[in-house]
C-alpha cells in the first residue's frame, strides 16, 4: 500500500514540529495565565473603557448617571484581577432611560480584558466618583 506525499507530509508535520523544541528550554510552553501572576496596575483605564464602551453600548450618546470606581484587585473565578466597576443608565431606544446598572471591568495584564453585567458581588463596596468623559461620549 502506498500512502500519498501529500500525507505523509501532514503525519509527518508534528514530529518535525516537535524535533524544534529543546528539550533544556525551562520556559513554560502554557498559554493559560497563572492564577497567582502578579497584575499590572491598568494605568490607562479611563481611555481605554471608554474606547471599548463606544462598541459596547448600542448608543454611546446620552448616557446618564454615569460613576466609576478606581481599579482595585478582586479575586474574579478564583484569579486576582484588578476591577473597575462602572454604573450608569443608558438610553434606550424609544429615549427613556433605565435604572442605572453596575457592571465590572476586569483587566488582564493591565489591559482591559471584558465586562461583567450585573456584578453586584464583584462591585461590592466600590467607591464611586463621576464620570462626565462617559456622559460626553459621541458616536
Amino acid at each position: 500500500m502506498r500512502i500519498p506525499a501529500k500525507s505523509l507530509t501532514i503525519l509527518l508535520l508534528p514530529l518535525t514540529l516537535a524535533a524544534c523544541l529543546d528539550s533544556d528550554d525551562t520556559r513554560s510552553t502554557s498559554f493559560v495565565e497563572s492564577a497567582t501572576a502578579e497584575q499590572l496596575y491598568p494605568s490607562n483605564y479611563k481611555p481605554e473603557m471608554l474606547a471599548f464602551l463606544h462598541t459596547y453600548l448600542n448608543n454611546p450618546v446620552g448616557v446618564h448617571e454615569a460613576v466609576i470606581a478606581e481599579p482595585v484587585q478582586r479575586t474574579v473565578n478564583g484569579r486576582v484581577r484588578y476591577v473597575s466597576c462602572l454604573r450608569f443608565a443608558e438610553r434606550q431606544a424609544d429615549g427613556s432611560y433605565r435604572e442605572p446598572r453596575e457592571r465590572a471591568v476586569l483587566f488582564v495584564g493591565g489591559r482591559l480584558d471584558r465586562i461583567i453585567a450585573n456584578a453586584t458581588e464583584e462591585c461590592a463596596g466600590a467607591v464611586y466618583v463621576p464620570f462626565p468623559e462617559m456622559e460626553k461620549m459621541q458616536r
